[in-house]
């Protein structure tokens, strides 16, 4: 299994990337949000929810995702992970995810934990102004996410923009190479498939 991590700026078009990957390659692709991965807040209040910080890093459960994908590697099924985005509360399913050829992990946060990038084939960072970041997420969050103007804002500028200044623009040191413009930039897609495709085809044939 081919591992690719896809990191950047919330609004910086990593879901967008990762899904022209996945459909520029013909085989068995799977993309993991890090965002099925925050933390159970189920126990909180709803309006202590709506509070949390979704955008630190150790909102995650980096354990359990590597947990997942070392199993991934080890040929073995997962059970699927979900978010709902609306509630703050984790919706997973017990239906079953077989492992793929190629798996893609896209998140803020997806380089944080040196056990996760140690595992990546690839390492592609979105560098896309932050400017154009915040319009894609007040679009994607009133629209997808039943969120207010007012509590994106707030969102943002307490808690997106700290967090992307003092962590996640540091994330491009740890990456192979960065990608302009957004989700998609055809000619980063290209680069990125035609590198996975060599890839697959040398691991066929056992050359490393």
């Amino acid at each position: 299994m081919i591992i690719i991590g896809v990191c950047g700026a919330s609004g910086s078009g990593k879901s967008t990337f990762a899904r022209e990957i996945k459909n520029s390659l013909d085989c068995e692709t799977l993309i993991l949000g890090q965002d099925c991965y925050y933390i159970d807040q189920s126990y909180k209040s709803f309006e202590d929810r709506c509070a949390t910080d979704y955008d630190a890093p150790d909102i995650f459960d980096h354990d359990e995702l590597l947990r997942d994908i070392d199993m991934l590697s080890e040929g073995k099924p997962i059970t699927k992970k979900g978010y709902d985005y609306a509630n703050h509360v984790r919706a997973d399913s017990d239906e079953l995810i077989q492992p793929p050829d190629v798996l893609i992990i896209e998140g803020i946060h997806a380089f944080w934990d040196d056990r996760l990038v140690s595992r990546m084939s690839l390492k592609v960072f979105m560098h896309v102004d932050p400017d154009v970041c915040v319009v894609r997420r007040m679009k994607r969050d009133t629209r997808d996410r039943g969120r207010s103007v007012e509590s994106v804002v707030r969102q943002y500028l307490e808690q997106v923009k700290p967090h992307y200044d003092n962590t996640v623009s540091h994330y491009i040191k740890k990456a192979d190479f960065a990608v302009m413009q957004g989700g998609k930039n055809k000619g980063a897609i290209d680069a990125v498939s035609a590198y996975i495709t060599i890839e697959l085809w040398a691991k066929k044939r056992g050359i490393k």
